[in-house]
């Protein structure tokens, strides 16, 4: 790891936003956001001090995964626009200071793509996942209906046909297995290079990588697939040294030595992400585990699980990659979810903004938009118990009744807009200075001009509960208190400081109080 080329420093300093294009901003009135869409608002994220964007999938798909299922890597789907849209795009975004990311999905394709279409007919390609019998797990298992026969392992839907990577150790029962320097799995990791290498060429400055721990199978420690990513990034190092790969993987302590740039902490891999702000509600999966949330009105949370995985991930990145944390993800609850309110999102903002990792703000939530319960599934939304689509409305730009989404009849939208009348909307909050949309904004810019505040300065904790008191470096404390009740914190370590932005907090040498949902940041 040592030898590898540093994180770019515009990742360094980034602040990521993440969009769902078919819920973004529609251009056409078709109902369906679109990539001219997004260019047209690329002023809001300007103004926000968004740095970077990932959309996701936005590639040629039957949308039975919501993109999530590609059959065309070369090409954007039309509902989205063309190749020259996303193009015109990365050239406005640049303009305006801002780096565009896409999704890959390296895992699997649709079982439209013409790779799997050539591999169902063709006895002895090795593209995917083959075998004469259906062997256990048996619904990972889908009989092929091409001249081939057999069966072909799938990830997820059983139109998202396991691209084959390799299986990290043998089995003598299942004889198909390929080793992952077979000709397949080798071919794989060639494509994988000339799908980045050509929209690199295009000037798209990275990738989120879907699932990116499940590429080779059968792999517990991940050792295969990390050597994979440890090849791509010697690679990236050698050709393409300013690109980037965040992984969803959900373990930097394992994913960024391997060679990833940045990985998430995620909802469905170890507690961290949920202990911050699952609080129960929205949309929850087997992974949930009912306990209190740290940003809870209620106080009941305890940040220590974060801080255990935070230090845990910090001392294995030791400096040469980043962990990201996001508000919520197009999988996962907003921030503004069940019983928490806007003013609950401003203490959450607080700290993502000046915490030392990769902040990523999903679309909308920096005006505090809200899980919508109770939505219908939309391709593929409903993944079992977790109802994703509540998570995947409409922006909401202005008070309109097609909220400045689209011009088309709000029946033809992609989901429906949050039926609340009181919901949240750019306009409004641009014109109110106390809105939530002003906070986020003057926090983000608080962290551009403040190094400190980065990914680069020391995080020392001086109070791990209600409120959740740390220094940044050595001239800047942080103040948070989530929940609706006072805190009060006496301690020798309180300095007397300089409020720069905030409510609520009273700091004085030794003593500190802080309203319920108070937030400050100090220099010392």
């Amino acid at each position: 790891m040592t030898d590898r080329q540093p994180v770019p420093a515009w990742l360094a300093e980034a602040v990521l936003y993440q969009i769902y294009p078919q819920s973004f901003a529609d251009s056409n009135g078709d109902g369906i956001g679109d990539l001219p869409g997004v260019t047209a608002r690329l002023d809001h994220l300007a103004d926000l001090g968004v740095t970077a964007l990932w959309l996701s999938p936005c590639f040629v798909s039957e949308f039975g995964d919501a993109g999530y299922d590609v059959a065309d890597y070369l090409t954007v789907a039309p509902r989205y626009g063309t190749n020259e849209d996303l193009a015109e795009l990365v050239r406005q975004a640049g303009a305006r200071g801002i780096r565009v990311l896409l999704d890959l999905v390296p895992g699997h394709t649709s079982h439209r793509h013409p790779w799997f279409q050539h591999s169902a007919r063709t006895p002895g390609d090795d593209r995917y996942i083959w075998s004469d019998r259906i062997t256990a797990p048996v619904h990972e298992w889908i009989p092929n209906q091409g001249p081939r026969g057999g069966f072909y392992r799938a990830n997820f839907y059983p139109i998202q046909p396991a691209l084959n990577f390799g299986y990290a150790r043998p089995d003598p029962a299942e004889p198909w297995r390929s080793p992952v320097d077979a000709p397949g799995p080798r071919a794989n990791r060639a494509a994988l290079r000339a799908v980045m290498a050509h929209w690199f060429d295009l000037g798209v400055a990275g990738f989120r990588v879907d699932m990116a721990s499940s590429l080779v199978k059968d792999d517990p420690e991940h050792v295969e697939t990390g050597r994979l990513f440890g090849e791509l990034r010697d690679w990236l190092d050698a050709q393409y040294p300013d690109r980037v790969l965040i992984a969803e993987w959900g373990d930097p302590a394992r994913s960024v030595p391997a060679g990833l740039h940045a990985d998430f902490f995620l909802h469905f891999t170890g507690r961290a992400l949920r202990s911050l702000w699952d609080n129960g509600t929205g949309s929850q999966g087997s992974w949930a585990h009912g306990e209190p949330c740290f940003f809870d009105a209620d106080g009941r949370g305890d940040i220590t699980e974060f801080l255990t995985a935070w230090e845990r991930a910090d001392a294995a990145v030791d400096g040469h990659g980043l962990v990201a944390l996001p508000t919520a993800n197009h999988d996962f609850s907003r921030l503004v979810c069940g019983p928490r309110t806007r003013e609950q999102a401003a203490c959450a903002f607080a700290f993502l903004l000046t915490w030392p990792s990769l902040p990523v703000i999903y679309y909308g939530d920096e005006i505090g938009m809200r899980f919508v319960p109770g939505l219908p599934e939309k391709e593929g939304s409903q993944f079992g118990s977790e109802a994703r689509q509540g998570s995947r409305t409409p922006m909401q730009w202005d008070g309109t009744a097609g909220a400045g989404f689209s011009t088309a009849p709000p029946a033809d939208f992609y989901l429906p807009l949050d039926p609340d009348p009181g919901r949240p909307d750019v306009a409004a909050q641009r014109a109110d200075p106390d809105s939530l949309l002003h906070l986020v904004r003057r926090l983000v810019r608080l962290r551009r001009d403040t190094p400190e505040l980065g990914t680069g300065a020391p995080v020392t904790v001086l109070s791990a509960g209600y409120p959740f008191v740390y220094r940044r470096g050595d001239a800047h404390l942080v103040v948070v208190n989530p929940r609706r009740e006072p805190a009060e914190l006496a301690s020798p370590e309180l300095p007397a400081g300089e409020l720069l932005l905030g409510a609520g907090v009273d700091l004085a040498p030794g003593k500190l109080r802080v309203a319920g949902f108070g937030h400050g940041v100090f220099r010392l």
